[in-house]
């Protein structure tokens, strides 16, 4: 038996309601109470909207990087890829240059 919490997960929707919400309520400690909610968790998603509202809340799965980050990753793995390939083919080189020597 294991007393292990499920983490719980709320909708951009909830997040952009509750966030409006407390823009509007006089304590946010009463606001998250009503909600089941801890009032940081609160505060943490208004100033993520504030700091980014075109990339906040973006969901499960879904990165938050943009189209030039996410070409700089691949091309940077692309890169580690043909450096391995090199170095392989660098060792292979090495093995049958020697034997024939």
């Amino acid at each position: 038996m294991s007393n292990t919490k499920k983490r719980r997960t709320f909708t951009k929707e909830f997040k952009l309601d509750v966030i409006n919400q407390s823009e509007h309520c006089a304590k946010i400690t009463e606001l998250a109470a009503d909600l089941g909610l801890r009032p940081a968790l609160i505060y943490r998603w208004r100033a993520e909207l504030k700091a980014d509202p075109q990339r906040s809340f973006p969901g499960n799965g879904i990165e938050k990087k943009t189209s030039g980050e996410k070409q700089l990753s691949e091309l940077q793995r692309k890169l580690a890829d043909v450096k391995m390939q090199r170095d392989i083919l660098k060792k292979a080189m090495g093995i049958f240059t020697d034997r024939n020597a």
